[in-house]
């Protein structure tokens, strides 16, 4: 099995695309029910990988066209414990599909992947709470405990890293850090802020970060932002501060709502994909590191094009002239 694991290649040679909002493009543009906003059961039957391969292909056509490569998410965000019971999976299940999904992901790679293409395959962890609160929150090592199975999951398969998606609060990135490194694999950990720039903990972003790398040795390969819109952190970014070193991935909301705002919402706000773009550029200026550039909720592969036109330099040798 050869993997990019001891070596990221979006770190060395970016910008990598990702794509957008799978969950909510599912729900709102293709009219699927997903109990508990949960994707990963599409996963077990040969209709539900094609409804993800007709997903993704528009984003990996995206990368293509101009070269670049491409960061090929499972579709396991909520394939965790607790969320897998509320759907009626049991552990050996759960593990089944995390595995499956990777295998998946992996013939898709095949398939799309190219030398001046390179796609690098992400296991998605999910948050065990619902991803807008931190309301029941873990110590690092009853984290460390819970997100264990899902990464010893993706350990015995092509995963490439393990993302962990849409966290609220420091001490459970602290725990997935931990159990990635403890089972070899590259973790990313991924915070989502409300409207002021804090994480749902209240804390701040770049105390969040400083944290997990104080208490891991800065085991986490990067760090990223997703399910938040740029007005919502661009302030805290533009202050700047060692911590935005780290900070290699952006994967924004289309809207500028609270997160309150969106779980009240019954239609999809898919915003403006050009002016979300150049939101994204303006970022650039201040993050000077950013490796991986996607979505997350009401973002399509509109938005991820726009984003790709914004932000890529053809002259860099990127992109076609």
């Amino acid at each position: 099995m050869t993997t990019y694991r001891d070596s990221l290649p979006q770190l060395d040679r970016g910008p990598f695309l990702t794509d957008g909002g799978l969950e909510t493009t599912l729900v709102f543009h293709q009219g699927l029910d997903l109990p508990c906003f949960a994707a990963f059961p599409l996963i077990r039957d040969a209709a539900g990988r094609q409804t993800l391969r007709r997903y993704f292909e528009p984003y990996l056509d995206t990368a293509r066209e101009w070269d670049l490569g491409f960061v090929l998410d499972t579709p396991t965000w909520r394939a965790n414990p607790d969320w897998g019971a509320k759907l009626g999976y049991s552990d050996i299940e759960l593990a089944a599909v995390n595995r499956v999904s990777v295998a998946w992901a992996r013939d898709l790679r095949d398939e799309f992947a190219t030398a001046a293409t390179p796609i690098v395959i992400d296991g998605v962890i999910g948050p065990r709470g619902d991803g807008y609160r931190a309301d029941q929150r873990m110590d690092a090592e009853q984290a460390r405990r819970y997100h264990e199975a899902q990464i010893a999951a993706f350990r015995d398969t092509d995963a490439d890293m393990v993302t962990a998606m849409t966290i609220t609060y420091a001490e459970e990135a602290i725990g997935i850090a931990r159990a990635a490194a403890e089972h070899g694999l590259p973790a990313v950990i991924s915070f989502t802020v409300e409207t002021d720039g804090s994480l749902p903990s209240g804390e701040a972003l770049g105390d969040a970060i400083d944290r997990v790398d104080a208490a891991t040795g800065a085991r986490p390969a990067y760090y990223m932002i997703n399910c938040a819109h740029p007005t919502h952190f661009a302030e805290v970014v533009a202050k700047g501060g060692a911590w935005t070193s780290r900070l290699r991935g952006i994967r924004a909301n289309a809207s500028a709502k609270s997160h309150a705002e969106l779980d009240a919402a019954e239609d999809l706000d898919s915003g403006d994909p050009a002016d979300l773009a150049r939101r994204y550029r303006e970022l650039l200026g201040g993050l000077e590191r950013l490796a991986v550039l996607g979505g997350c909720c009401g973002t399509d592969h509109r938005h991820i094009q726009a984003i790709r036109d914004a932000c890529v330099n053809p002259a860099a040798g990127n992109a076609p002239s």
